[in-house]
């Protein structure tokens, strides 16, 4: 049997052998695949910064005009139970029930 020696192999990063499969491919391919690779990762860094604008602007304008107006109609829900209660308490529950539904 054949013994292999340890000064035979050369350690070599994963990324030093992968750089050096990149000579079998023609120049056109290489740079194709670089502009490739270039153009991903800008779209994608472009991506991600108009996501994150465009979800601050939404959640800014939900806050201004959306917000206020769930207020005001909660505060216009208590009233009206407000008012049928005091209803209720002056002329009795089935005087409450009928100005309610008129």
């Amino acid at each position: 049997m054949d013994q292999f020696n340890d000064e035979e192999f050369v350690d070599e990063t994963i990324a030093e052998r992968l750089w050096g499969l990149t000579e079998m491919f023609p120049e056109c391919v290489r740079n194709a695949s670089s502009s490739t690779v270039g153009f991903t990762k800008w779209a994608s860094y472009s991506l991600y910064k108009f996501s994150r604008s465009a979800l601050w602007v939404g959640t800014s304008s939900f806050m201004i005009l959306a917000i206020p107006v769930v207020f005001e109609q909660e505060r216009f829900n208590l009233q009206q139970q407000q008012e049928q209660h005091q209803r209720q308490l002056l002329l009795g529950p089935t005087a409450a029930a009928v100005a309610g539904s008129s």
